[in-house]
């Protein structure tokens, strides 16, 4: 009973007044390549996002939805300069667009990403303590007993106890590698966080919990969320704003409640109608 009540739901945490713009991005465009084939027939390439414009404020939350190879997660990737792109990105109220990887070290600590498999995104090799560490260690000159200290408050922040930091990932459950996940992006106090499907690989009942965790994590740090998601009941429970993307373009975007209860395209009602209507 617990298992089948347990659907996403709540609201996302409340806006502040006149918040600072953490991210603005400007005609994104991710284009690969064109390959040649076995027979040597060129094949076409293509845009994976194309002439997209965002903005993200603090603490507010912006839902990316869309059905598998809409360009969500390579949009993400675009905007934490992962991947090559074409465009203006302004990440706190800097135009990190023409930095070099040593330029834009500084910045790094500050964009953290969740992925959707929590288990294949911890290095099994490592201990939970050097796992959420690792960072720190890149970023920051801290002592010993520092580095303790933050990774047993970034565990303790996400619901875990401080003992689990000399355990390894395959002791947990998907749930818990999840708060793990959370916890190596939070101990770097981030300013924007993108969460990659992060509840997808979890049953309904351990969504439920990780998305509590995002909405009081987020009122209390005024954490920025890029939240990316094909489900739409999940993306409404945290979202302040939806953006619908299909074959890499955004086709509708809005107030969250909005884009759910009077979507205005014939995609975005059919999101709606696959999320709500069927069971």
């Amino acid at each position: 009973q617990a298992l089948v009540a347990a659907e996403p739901s709540g609201h996302p945490a409340p806006l502040t007044p006149h918040p600072e713009k953490i991210l603005k991005a400007s005609n994104i465009e991710v284009s690969f390549d064109a390959k040649s084939s076995w027979f040597g027939k060129k094949k076409e390439g293509f845009k994976a996002v194309n002439d997209i414009s965002i903005e993200l404020h603090q603490a507010e939350t912006l839902g990316i939805v869309g059905e598998s190879g809409s360009g969500k997660s390579t949009l993400a990737y675009a905007l934490l300069k992962l991947l090559k792109s074409s465009g203006s990105i302004v990440f706190m109220g800097k135009d990190i667009s023409p930095l070099s990887m040593r330029e834009l070290r500084p910045y790094r600590s500050k964009m953290q990403i969740v992925f959707q498999d929590p288990f294949s995104s911890l290095n099994p090799r490592l201990s939970i303590a050097q796992i959420i560490a690792e960072g720190l260690e890149v970023h920051q000159k801290l002592t010993k007993e520092e580095l303790e200290a933050a990774v047993i408050q970034s565990l303790e922040e996400v619901g875990l106890s401080a003992d689990v930091r000399f355990r390894y990932p395959h002791e947990f459950s998907g749930g818990q590698r999840q708060r793990i996940s959370i916890a190596r992006a939070l101990v770097l106090k981030p300013k924007l966080l993108i969460l990659d499907e992060p509840t997808s690989a979890l049953d309904r009942s351990i969504q439920a919990e990780v998305i509590d965790l995002l909405r009081n994590l987020q009122q209390k740090h005024q954490l920025s969320y890029l939240f990316i998601s094909h489900d739409l009941k999940v993306v409404r429970a945290v979202s302040h704003r939806i953006m619908v993307m299909k074959q890499g373009k955004i086709v509708e975007i809005g107030d969250a409640e909005q884009v759910i209860t009077n979507p205005q395209t014939d995609y975005a009602k059919t999101l709606k109608k696959a999320a709500f209507e069927f069971v």
